[in-house]
């Protein structure tokens, strides 16, 4: 397999393993494209040991600041030899309204940076306005809204409301998630996707642009 030791580095999670076996291939003049393709597969299997318990969130953390650390200098690379990753579409993201966690939207952050999207993050505690205000500035296809406690889950609620109350819901695809988050309460409440994790996320927003 092509870069075998890049992917066994982001498999264990190992993000200084990860630099230093990417920097040894582009030394030896790989295509930097082709090194992030792997990193994405790799990526993906990751999400399928987390979904099967094989792999826990401290480690899907970890293989996230990898992926983002590969990323940095992957991309400058790609930018040099004039290779652009396809823009997947815009999302904005941020912790709702009441809210200051940040852990797992940094997290969706970073795989939804690395599979392709454009992502503006507006932070913990963010109004129905800020959203709106931002999606509407930059054009996004996604709204993703992370909750991380069950008082705040009517947060995401009120976004999609607030989106009704202004006539453009059909604007936006509504991405939801968090750890107290559903597919019921995501059901109940009208968002168009929801993920339990970072690397999930990334599948349900492909899906969202019809990708």
């Amino acid at each position: 397999m092509a870069f075998e030791k890049v992917r066994d580095a982001m498999l264990a999670t190992d993000s200084e393993l990860v630099v230093k076996e990417i920097n040894a291939e582009l030394a030896k003049g790989a295509d930097p494209k082709a090194i992030f393709d792997v990193l994405t597969d790799a990526m993906g299997e990751i999400g399928d040991l987390f979904s099967e318990m094989k792999m826990f969130l401290p480690e899907v953390m970890l293989a996230t600041e990898a992926m983002n650390e590969a990323f940095a200098i992957l991309g400058a690379e790609m930018q040099k030899q004039d290779q652009a990753i396809e823009n997947l579409g815009t999302v904005v993201i941020g912790t709702v309204k009441g809210d200051v966690h940040t852990v797992g939207k940094d997290m969706v952050t970073g795989t939804l940076n690395t599979a392709g999207f454009k992502v503006f993050d507006i932070g913990i505690d963010s109004s129905p306005q800020d959203f709106v205000e931002i999606a509407e500035r930059e054009g996004a296809d996604i709204i993703g809204l992370s909750a991380l406690m069950t008082a705040t889950m009517p947060s995401q609620k009120d976004v999609i409301e607030f989106l009704e109350s202004k006539g453009i819901r059909e604007k936006y695809k509504v991405l939801v998630g968090g750890g107290v988050v559903t597919q019921e309460w995501a059901d109940e409440i009208g968002a168009d996707g929801y993920s339990k994790d970072a690397v999930g996320a990334v599948d349900v927003a492909k899906r969202l642009v019809g990708r």
